[in-house]
């Protein structure tokens, strides 16, 4: 019997943002396997025809009857304007995702790419709800994930997530980091087919601690667990100095590189690739990509978009559920 061809779920994400527009965009260009949008298709067709895009695609039939490209409705109970937050759709967003992990857990879909949502709609519609990644997490029952995102030749992931900055120096102990750690290297493994991944870290504070004198973060948490990992084959190296690890010289040879905070390493990830940039959530039981930008509420409907994020998730989505 044939493989069957892989099959995503790309999410919709915010109505009132441009993820409509970017699902009816990559309506126009050839995938590698088959695509199923979960999203309300009259929002759907109303932004491609914004476009100029033609959007004459099927409903979603099943996994084994799904052509290159359908769509799974899921209607929005609010009328939608371009633009304009409605917490009353934010449940709606929360149904997209729900129905793309169920389909994820179930066999039923192969990975799941989500379009960008707006955090606070979501808050402001009673849902208490932080991000994509701590969402997947919860609802997969997954006790650790780790966010990386991957571009312009990097992979940068993160120790912790969407923190308060005065909060991440608690959020790091050794378990978090070695688990951390642990997921990254498997990841790299087994998903990304990496023989022996070589990770480097960075420290938290300022020349990584300066010896002691900028903090103890690095001698009490952070090389400890190097070391640990290290002294069991992995290929772990650093604290290095933040400032001085995402330079050509110290990253060759590197798979990829572990940031402290958000905006420790994703800032260096985004100079390189901004608008190319694939967001991945590592750890979890299916495969998950995602744009590395927001709603861009101004452009929804009209302006220039670039769609070459979600083309670049779409493909690592594609790599990644072959390599399952």
């Amino acid at each position: 019997m044939a493989a069957r061809v892989p099959l995503v779920a790309l999410t919709a994400g915010e109505p009132a943002g441009i993820g409509p527009d970017l699902c009816a965009l990559a309506a126009r260009k050839s995938h590698p396997g088959r695509i199923v949008i979960l999203g309300d298709p009259a929002v759907l067709r109303e932004r491609a025809r914004a476009r100029g895009v033609a959007f004459d695609v099927p409903d979603y039939a099943g996994p084994e009857r799904a052509p290159a490209l359908s769509v799974l409705p899921i209607p929005a109970p609010a009328k939608v304007q371009p633009g304009r937050l409605d917490p009353a759709n934010g449940r709606h967003v929360v149904a997209i995702l729900d129905r793309a992990i169920d389909g994820c857990r179930a066999g039923e879909f192969d990975a799941m790419v989500t379009a960008p949502v707006q955090k606070s709609t979501i808050n402001d519609a009673g849902i208490a709800f932080t991000g994509h990644t701590e969402y997947l997490a919860e609802r997969t029952g997954t006790a650790r994930v780790v966010m990386m995102l991957v571009g312009g030749g990097l992979r940068v992931a993160l120790a912790t997530t969407h923190l308060p900055l005065s909060e991440v120096p608690r959020a790091i102990t050794r378990e978090s980091l070695e688990e951390t750690l642990r997921i990254m290297e498997r990841d790299l493994r087994e998903r990304f087919g990496i023989a022996r991944p070589r990770i480097l870290v960075a420290g938290l504070n300022p020349h990584a601690g300066e010896s002691g004198y900028l903090g103890r973060e690095e001698i009490d948490v952070i090389t400890p667990v190097i070391q640990s990992l290290a002294a069991e084959g992995l290929d772990v190296k650093g604290p290095f100095p933040a400032d001085t690890l995402y330079t050509p010289k110290v990253l060759a040879g590197a798979d990829a590189t572990l940031a402290m905070f958000h905006d420790q390493g994703l800032p260096v990830l985004k100079h390189a690739s901004f608008g190319r940039g694939v967001n991945v959530t590592l750890g979890l039981p299916i495969v998950r990509t995602s744009v590395d930008h927001g709603t861009a509420l101004d452009r929804a409907g009209k302006g220039e978009v670039d769609a070459g994020s979600l083309d670049e998730a779409l493909a690592l989505a594609f790599e990644l559920a072959a390599r399952r």
